[in-house]
């Protein structure tokens, strides 16, 4: 897991708003470390790897966001979140990306992600 994501402790604590994002953020990193695992074994090169990373820990960030301005999305599992926000079109709009190529491969990354989660 080192080679992709050294960092991946401290995910949870770079998305948080509040201390109670914490163990929230601790969730998505267990629900996202199986997607990180595939990822290192389908022997992607290290430019792809940290790509699917970099938009992961988007996603991470974004998904606490979101729990903030909808209550509906706060009651949900973390698991149950990560289908209601990724789907086989992509991710969720990103409000901080600079350009329409950032939110491709943002969204690319999500269907990767869909693909993996659905039964």
């Amino acid at each position: 897991m080192d080679r992709i994501a050294p960092d991946l402790a401290r995910w949870p604590e770079s998305w948080r708003y509040e201390q109670p994002d914490v163990p929230i953020g601790e969730h998505i990193v267990d629900a996202l470390k199986p997607f990180l695992i595939e990822l290192l074994n389908q022997g992607l090169a290290d430019k792809t790897l940290r790509r699917h990373r970099d938009n992961l820990w988007m996603l991470g960030g974004e998904i606490i966001r979101r729990r903030y301005q909808d209550a509906d999305l706060a009651r949900m599992s973390i698991d149950d979140l990560l289908l209601e926000l990724v789907d086989e079109e992509g991710g969720p709009l990103l409000s901080g990306l600079g350009s329409e190529s950032e939110q491709n491969t943002f969204d690319a990354t999500c269907r990767k992600l869909h693909r993996f989660l659905s039964p």
